[in-house]
């Protein structure tokens, strides 16, 4: 039976239903997608084996190098996990790790317990595992790409059932989208890195659009990212395998302890993106004397309780140069809007817009992220500007109604509102109350300021009067006005009133 993705995303999200009740939701993530992932590795695996085992016998199907995905062992496939019908939670934790101790890649991606989930009985889990067999998983059955839509259509799913914490892992896709399509022009051997990578959907786009929009082979680019949640992190691991996509998640926080560096520098990547939290905390007086040399745009570090700068100067120190690498690199980063105006942040504007890195400002509308109403924008930086475009800033307001449609509990970017940003922003373009490109003399006479009204005309436009039409208007409500009187006149006489 061939699936159609609804019917699949349908499929995968009918097993929350299996255990709701057993756990909270916000733990559902921690114990239905590790399953998935399995039961779609399993299918594949079981596929190739059998392949070779035809073809070419069984000592050689043992070949570990035969496969490229992770090799399942022995006893430990799907088919042997749905034989069990005692102590299911026990056997799928043994599982895991077998699969682990298999595939020295998957260390610390498996982490849920599902033994310590008690209500999670021989029962639940056995109905989990024969819901989950409906259906083959495997490559033929279910092409990549489909499957790796409804996973990440699971995880959007979790991340809507745990609310606001939900979004600490999850960007929504049309904000996404956007993000991609402001550094694109992907080509062959690029690097593409999110430091705050949450379940990956930055990375997993920038491939899609390598390969839907651009023609492109996303094996030949490489994705890496670093996560401080480890639960999220193994989320990230899975989706990217799941996709069928070559890539590197590390653990730890990005600005305290950066997993990706080069001996005594950071590793600089061609593409940036992120959603990095915003106003957080960050180790200021640990990093006071920076190993990497991150935070020099100024004597002083941003504040401690409002980590912004911090990230953004970290990912600009993550961009490749032309100094250094023959090549410039481009990042969009979601940011809130105070970043664009805090008084006493100009300290690092200012050495941002005199090195002409920033290269574009995109404000959003309100209300885009699950249960947080914050304004937001995206900035667009770049080592290596054209010079066409030198000493410049465009400003994009895409905050209006045109951009956006309002649903019942947040607003979302509409596809021709991020395709009115993205040409606008490759076209350079200046357009009345939504973009204009605007010299750096004019944001230094404003005191670095980079509020987006400052630049843009973001009133709303006053609705043009037809005079004609309002005259007409206006002598028929006196016509009307003059009846009236001339029958009040006519019942006051009537009724003998003066």
């Amino acid at each position: 039976m061939t699936l159609s993705l609804d019917e699949l995303e349908s499929h995968l999200f009918k097993c929350a239903d299996i255990i709701r009740d057993a756990v909270d939701p916000t733990d559902y993530k921690e114990y239905i997608l590790p399953l998935v992932y399995y039961k779609s590795i399993s299918d594949e695996f079981e596929t190739q084996y059998s392949e070779h085992v035809e073809e070419y016998g069984k000592e050689f199907a043992g070949r570990e190098n035969l496969y490229d995905i992770p090799v399942v062992p022995e006893g430990y496939r799907w088919a042997d996990l749905r034989s069990v019908s005692d102590n299911v939670d026990q056997a799928l934790n043994e599982a895991f790790d077998a699969l682990t101790q298999q595939n020295a890649e998957l260390a610390g991606v498996f982490r849920a317990d599902y033994i310590d989930a008690d209500a999670l009985d021989d029962d639940r889990l056995g109905k989990l595992i024969e819901h989950l067999s409906k259906h083959d998983l495997d490559r033929e059955s279910v092409p990549p790409d489909m499957l790796g839509e409804a996973y990440m259509d699971l995880v959007r799913h979790f991340a809507e059932a745990e609310g606001k914490s939900g979004g600490q892992f999850f960007t929504p896709p049309h904000i996404v989208r956007l993000c991609v399509r402001l550094v694109d022009d992907f080509a062959d051997g690029d690097t593409v890195h999110d430091p705050t990578v949450g379940s990956g959907g930055m990375l997993i786009e920038a491939a899609e659009y390598y390969h839907n929009e651009q023609g492109g082979d996303p094996a030949k680019l490489t994705f890496t990212g670093q996560e401080i949640n480890p639960d999220i992190a193994a989320i990230a691991t899975m989706n990217l395998s799941i996709h069928g996509l070559n890539g590197t998640i590390e653990r730890e926080d990005s600005l305290s302890n950066p997993q990706f560096t080069d001996g005594e520098e950071l590793t600089r990547f061609d593409r940036v993106l992120a959603n990095f939290p915003f106003s957080s905390d960050w180790a200021k007086s640990e990093l006071q004397d920076d190993p990497w040399g991150r935070f020099d745009w100024h004597e002083k570090l941003p504040r401690a309780d409002r980590g912004d700068y911090a990230f953004i100067m970290h990912m600009a120190e993550q961009l490749k140069t032309p100094a250094t690498d023959g090549t410039g690199g481009k990042a969009a980063i979601v940011i809130p809007h105070g970043v664009l105006f805090r008084k006493h942040e100009k300290r690092y504007r200012k050495p941002m817009l005199e090195s002409d890195l920033v290269e574009a400002i995109v404000g959003l509308p309100e209300n885009l992220f699950q249960n947080n109403s914050i304004p937001s924008a995206i900035l667009v930086l770049n080592t290596d500007k054209p010079e066409e475009r030198a000493d410049e800033v465009q400003f994009i307001h895409a905050a209006a109604e045109a951009f956006y449609d309002e649903l019942s509990n947040q607003n979302e970017l509409t596809d021709e509102g991020v395709a009115h940003i993205v040409e606008n922003f490759r076209e350079w373009t200046t357009e009345e109350r939504v973009s204009r490109t605007v010299p750096l003399e004019e944001i230094r006479e404003n005191d670095y300021n980079l509020n987006i009204a400052l630049y843009v005309d973001t009133t709303e436009p006053e609705e043009e009067i037809d005079v004609e039409e309002e005259l007409g208007k206006l002598r028929e409500l006196q016509e009307e006005r003059a009846e009236i009187e001339a029958r009040m006149d006519q019942h006051m006489e009537a009724l003998n009133y003066e």
